[in-house]
């Protein structure tokens, strides 16, 4: 259904069995598929209905107290209409100012909208993580975990919920990360699920660690708990700020009297695995939502699309670290112009990269990452996930861009030259005669 509301919805699913060679999950495990479908079919029903692409969109989106497809009651964090309305400006703009723009004549301009939502962690089973936090006889901290960094930030993200916790800076926390002799299970990085799992798993052992500080901290200042905090490797009276005593003082009485200086966190999302009957259920604890506005050209005589710009709108809870927020969101536009242009493989002629052709840099749009924070209460500080999400609505954006562009649909993905001179032919743009 996308991110929006249905009344009433009967699905058929298919299995199908070939005898292509295995394939692995792409980025978004399906979603990226499936946004294609629903977002092609919301601009098909606009035109159908006389209504604006983004207005059918806000009008239908999900929103506190809806219910999903499979009955599962949203009640908070959902910020799809916050994305739909983030980037309307730059909509409206493109619509008024850049799409009539003249241009060369055989340059067709067409705006494109397309949004998405997005399960953050496993469906309807258990997908639990642990973390640990340890502190040294001198007062250091170190934070263990099994989550695998491939790139996304998530030991700096950790680092920061960490840090939070315990009154510090992220680069005061030593980090030992996916070392399988030191660290314990954090689960798979996939899901875009690490920030939001995982960093819960980190707050739960920075937190019982927090505990034990102010605990020996009620004992050494004589002041009550709640008078008390942990700032710069101290636990100080918030009154009386040269009233303190240092981490590494803690650290040594604790050791004297034999208390352990590690501490275990643990988070599991709660969800309600799918009835094989019914359909219903709770299958993620957390959504991520966004919308994505795509600017594209198309060349009606060559079948050539430049993607010129896409602007991105993404409810990610809380952006722990907004600059990897962005940079993700980046990353999946690139892919994603990959996706709805170029990438295809055909099993009986793909033989290497020679043949399958992905993006470059002179590929890119420019991109313009409009964070949208809808705080998640089950997330660390309010976080979800982004990782799989910035790819999912760029492609439907492209596509229902060229439509406006070319006023053809195209079906099939990639949009590639042929299939995208064709749509030009078929709609009149130029000519069987002209092209022969």
């Amino acid at each position: 259904t996308g991110p929006y509301e249905m009344d009433h919805v009967d699905v058929e699913c298919l299995c199908v069995y070939t005898n292509n060679p295995f394939a692995g999950a792409m980025r978004g495990f399906g979603v990226p598929q499936a946004a294609f479908a629903h977002e092609s079919q919301m601009d098909l029903l606009a035109k159908a209905l006389h209504m604006d692409p983004l207005e059918i969109r806000r009008i239908n989106s999900l929103k506190p107290g809806s219910q999903t497809a499979t009955r599962q009651l949203l009640q908070e964090s959902v910020g799809i209409e916050e994305c739909l309305e983030a980037v309307r400006p730059h909509y409206e703009k493109a619509l008024k100012d850049w799409a009539p723009m003249e241009s060369a004549p055989s340059k067709q301009r067409g705006v494109g909208v397309g949004a998405m939502w997005y399960g953050i962690g496993n469906t309807g089973v258990q997908n639990p993580s642990t973390a640990h936090m340890e502190m040294d006889p001198e007062g250091g901290l170190t934070l263990f975990t099994g989550c695998a960094d491939i790139g996304q930030g998530s030991t700096t993200v950790l680092s920061q919920i960490a840090a939070q916790v315990l009154g510090g800076a992220p680069e005061d926390i030593q980090t030992v990360v996916g070392d399988t002799a030191r660290t314990s299970n954090a689960g798979a990085t996939s899901a875009s699920r690490q920030t939001y799992i995982s960093g819960n798993a980190v707050r739960d052992a920075a937190e019982k660690l927090a505990e034990a500080l102010l605990t020996e901290g009620v004992d050494l200042l004589k002041r009550p708990k709640a008078a008390l905090l942990l700032l710069d490797g101290h636990v100080v009276d918030h009154k009386d700020p040269n009233h303190r005593v240092s981490f590494s003082k803690i650290a040594a009485r604790a050791l004297k009297r034999g208390v352990p200086l590690r501490w275990q966190g643990y988070f599991d999302p709660p969800t309600v695995p799918l009835d094989p009957e019914t359909g219903e259920g709770a299958p993620y604890a957390a959504y991520a939502y966004a919308c994505h506005v795509a600017l594209v050209t198309v060349d009606v005589l060559t079948g050539e699309v430049v993607v010129n710009k896409v602007i991105a709108a993404h409810d990610v809870g809380r952006a722990i670290h907004p600059g990897s927020v962005a940079g993700q969101i980046c990353g999946g536009v690139a892919m994603g112009v990959g996706f709805a242009v170029m990438e295809e493989y055909d099993p009986s002629a793909t033989e290497s990269m020679k043949d399958y052709h992905i993006p470059t840099s002179s590929d890119m749009p420019e991109v313009i990452p409009i964070i949208v924070e809808s705080p998640e209460p089950t997330g660390p500080f309010g976080a979800k996930g982004v990782g799989e999400p910035a790819l999912i609505p760029t492609a439907p954006a492209i596509i229902n861009g060229i439509t406006n562009a070319l006023g053809k649909r195209i079906y099939h993905l990639p949009a590639n030259l042929e299939r995208v001179l064709d749509a030009s032919i078929q709609s009149g743009k130029f000519s069987l005669k002209e092209v022969a």
